[in-house]
């Protein structure tokens, strides 16, 4: 492969405390609330709205943000859950749960959220700009001094002493130097999904939203090109619409712009398959119709940042404690299968682990968020340090909004933090916790575990 040596001086637009990459459910948590603890915000997001997989990837669904009995994404993920009910953008008929143990997943309008998240924003002073891509940072001994951007107007660099990448991928972490792993032993990941928007359904004739219960009299009609018994389904939202978690994107590489290419593709050509096989196949869907595709594709894995600590499935099990734990978190470990099945297996289930008890959760060390090799980086959201099992489990809304509002907190404990870190030289590293887990209270986090100290 030929090379071109590219190289140019571009102008730094902006010097601020806190950069964060990515805006989706972590990049706005921790981008807003860094904003209101008195932190100069910058924020990126390369497509046009907020709220990522959530919105712009087209699956307006949260899964449950409790343990049964606590909510456990309180601050800023209760924040949004009470303004997408407040506005009435949530769940179907719009009828609330107002106990915690009441509280599943639920559905919700996305354009909605995309607004809830721009005024967000735009009251806590966060200085932002959409259909703004990260393209590089310059480092100098693990010490990320600029974000490099390209947008509309050209190329440009932000200087910040903080950055928080949340992008998902890793973006910013691995341009600068941090050590990550990517899917399982043999680098497979779960596969995307290209969500849609559908309309024409009975719903009072569809029985279960994951109506797939006759997929293999399908298959064997051979009404699919890939063969996959998996069907997560269809999501009602209002009158005869829903939005569609259908169909998967196999041997995706959500950091490979040609391998994106390729899904996107693909999965417009398979989806008139799913429409065929409602119509023919599920009681209540035989007038379904398909409206449209999502812009971005849905990712469901790639980058997990090595960490000072990597999260894992045996903490799971234990429903581990941490002395500087920054969140809990309970979602089954949830995980859709590398390679399409023609036949459903007895222990065939994209929840593998899941607590059986109301209460039950696992403890989100600070360390998660804290890659080994950089000095003022934090990861948050679906790139933390985890094992692959509990990535499964962390990687969806409510755990972003946890992750993202410890970053911020961590990032953005006011100003005068930020000039005392500059003058003794300080790092991420050398946050007291307590004074972290402190702030993190006063904003609203569950940490059961946290005891003031005299």
């Amino acid at each position: 492969m030929s090379a071109v040596l590219y190289q140019r001086s571009v102008p730094v637009r902006r010097e601020v405390d806190l950069l964060v990459a990515g805006g989706g459910p972590a990049g706005v948590a921790a981008a807003v609330t860094a904003a209101r603890l008195g932190a100069k915000v910058f924020l990126l997001e390369g497509q046009s709205a907020f709220g990522g997989m959530g919105t712009s990837g087209g699956l307006p669904f949260f899964c449950r943000p409790t343990d049964g009995k606590n909510f456990l994404s309180a601050g800023f993920g209760e924040e949004v859950y009470n303004r997408l009910w407040e506005s009435g953008g949530a769940g179907p008929g719009m009828v609330r749960n107002e106990h915690p143990e009441e509280i599943g997943g639920f559905i919700y309008n996305p354009e909605v959220l995309k607004r809830i998240y721009d005024e967000l924003a735009e009251r806590a002073g966060v200085d932002f700009l959409l259909n703004t891509s990260l393209i590089d940072v310059t480092v100098e001994s693990g010490t990320v001094t600029h974000a490099v951007c390209a947008a509309k107007s050209g190329i440009f660099a932000i200087a910040a002493r903080i950055f928080v990448d949340a992008t998902g991928d890793g973006d910013l972490a691995v341009m600068a130097g941090a050590e990550y792993e990517k899917g399982d032993a043999e680098s497979r990941m779960q596969p995307g999904t290209l969500f849609s928007f559908w309309s024409g359904i009975d719903w009072s004739r569809v029985k279960i939203w994951r109506d797939g219960a006759r997929m293999a009299e399908a298959i064997e009609k051979n009404f699919f090109t890939v063969p996959d018994i998996s069907l997560p389904g269809i999501l009602h939202t209002r009158s005869d619409c829903g939005w569609g978690n259908v169909g998967h994107a196999f041997d995706l590489d959500g950091t490979d712009e040609a391998s994106i290419t390729r899904a996107l593709v693909d999965c417009r050509r398979r989806l008139p398959e799913y429409e065929a096989y409602y119509r023919n196949f599920v009681p209540g869907c035989e007038k379904a119709a398909l409206q449209l595709t999502a812009p971005v594709l849905g990712v469901r894995e790639t980058r997990r940042i090595t960490g000072e600590y990597v999260l894992n499935v045996e903490d799971f099990k234990r429903q581990a404690v941490f002395d500087d734990e920054i969140g809990r978190y309970a979602y089954p470990v949830d995980l859709h299968s590398p390679r399409p099945c023609r036949e459903r297996k007895a222990d065939d289930s994209f929840q593998t682990l899941r607590y059986r008890n109301p209460g039950e959760s696992y403890g989100i060390p600070f360390r998660c968020l804290l890659p080994r090799t950089l000095e003022n980086v934090l990861v948050a959201g679906r790139c933390v340090s985890t094992d692959r099992y509990m990535h499964g489990s962390l990687r969806v809304q409510p755990g972003c909004h946890i992750t993202g509002q410890a970053a911020r907190a961590a990032g953005g404990l006011g100003r005068p933090s930020y000039t005392a870190a500059a003058q003794k030289n300080k790092t991420l590293r050398d946050i007291a916790i307590p004074e972290l887990q402190r702030t993190l209270r006063k904003l609203g986090a569950f940490l059961p575990n946290f005891k003031e100290r005299d």
